[in-house]
């Protein structure tokens, strides 16, 4: 067994300028923890995948399609393909989630 420590992980900017460290990336699956500083966000996109976010910590907003809403530690948000989505760490704090694609892109 490997146990994945995200603390271990050196996070990089990605092309949305937010921190992103990849946990893990096969041909089913690929997680990246993307951690957004008050202020950040990632802007609408969509892909050709399903994807879900899993809140790690913080609060921040999370759109899917026409529906947003602020969203906390422990909360899952899941997103069909295709359909546009963004994140905002609006909430005056740090927003820290899991970004989980299936099957891996």
């Amino acid at each position: 067994m490997k146990a994945i420590s995200m603390d271990d992980i050196e996070g990089k900017t990605n092309k949305r300028g937010v921190e992103s460290k990849q946990l893990l990336k096969n041909d089913h699956a690929q997680i990246m923890n993307l951690n957004l500083k008050p202020g950040d966000e990632v802007p609408t996109h969509s892909v050709p995948v399903n994807v879900f976010f899993y809140v790690v910590s913080g609060t921040g907003t999370i759109r899917i399609g026409e529906d947003g809403a602020v969203v906390e530690e422990k909360d899952i948000v899941p997103c069909p393909p295709e359909t546009e989505m963004s994140l905002s760490a609006d909430q005056g704090k740090k927003f820290s989630v899991l970004n989980v694609k299936t099957p891996s892109l």
